[in-house]
């Protein structure tokens, strides 16, 4: 499967019919709907019954539908059972222990979606590792199954873990190592460096998604409505950037007619690399 093309996804609680009722305006690319952190253990099944009429809801707007399920197996089995439907197209799965955890999931998945005549691979996976002892096993994680669309670490939990305060010391190596596990297994690395508890600070906040981009990351989840035009922003190519991809692309065509593989163009050289990077930027503006 091709890796997709998103930038932001905004988690909304499966069961606040506020939030859910003005998702699709936000301008995410992807809703997540959240079975998990912000449901309290006794609505889960409430938030489970809410589902389907709020994934109808939150993807009115064309943003894709996911669903963020729970790690305990007595949870996240009915968990997928309630969330798996032609309208949700990826499910996050937290926690995860390793490839061999992917890949279970990835069997209850694919039974349900038989069972509801749902196409095999109709539900893609977001894999977040949030323990230390899924750190190591980060690229065997994101190449486990066809099903993972993208993976990231999970910063709260995993600072709480190491007992270390969240932010960009604290998660730059792993960020690294994530980017470099997504990247290679052909999915998206999921997240930014930084730690953005403080919804007032939005220029520092698009000062670190800044950084971030740059370092490789593809896209980024966020919990408030305000940070999803600065997600947008910037980790969606720039006018600027297309405009110049483009020009870019079409030097060393004329290169390449001529029997070259690099040519100048406005001063500096440009090569086979250079132009698939191009490429990529023109595929993220589509």
């Amino acid at each position: 499967m091709a890796s997709p093309n998103w930038r932001s996804l905004l988690f909304v609680p499966a069961t606040s019919e506020r939030f859910v009722a003005k998702a699709h305006t936000r301008g995410a690319d992807v809703i997540i709907l959240d079975l998990e952190d912000s449901i309290p253990p006794g609505e889960k099944a409430a938030a489970r019954a809410a589902l389907p009429a709020a994934a109808k809801i939150v993807g009115q707007g064309g943003a894709e539908v996911c669903v963020r399920i729970n790690r305990a197996m007595e949870l996240s089995i009915p968990d997928i059972a309630a969330a798996v439907m032609p309208e949700v197209s990826v499910l996050m799965l937290p926690k995860v222990m390793g490839p061999e955890h992917v890949k279970l999931l990835s069997e209850v998945v694919g039974a349900r979606e038989a069972a509801l005549g749902l196409p095999t691979g109709h539900t893609r996976f977001i894999g977040l590792v949030e323990t230390p002892q899924a750190l190591p096993l980060l690229p065997a994680i994101a190449g486990a199954d066809p099903r993972m669309a993208a993976l990231a670490v999970g910063i709260e939990d995993l600072c709480t873990e190491l007992e270390a305060v969240p932010g960009a010391d604290a998660i730059y190596v792993f960020g690294m190592q994530l980017i470099a596990a997504a990247r290679g297994a052909g999915i998206l690395p999921m997240g930014s460096i930084g730690n953005f508890a403080d919804f007032s600070d939005l220029e520092g906040y698009r000062t670190s998604l800044k950084r971030s981009r740059r370092l490789g990351y593809g896209c980024a989840a966020c919990i408030h409505p305000l940070h999803v035009p600065i997600i947008n922003e910037e980790y969606g190519p720039s006018v600027v950037e297309v405009d110049r991809a483009r020009r870019l692309l079409a030097a060393f065509d004329v290169a390449l007619a001529q029997g070259l593989g690099a040519v100048a163009f406005e001063g500096a050289m440009i090569d086979l690399p250079v132009a698939d990077r191009a490429r990529k930027v023109l595929a993220r503006a589509r």
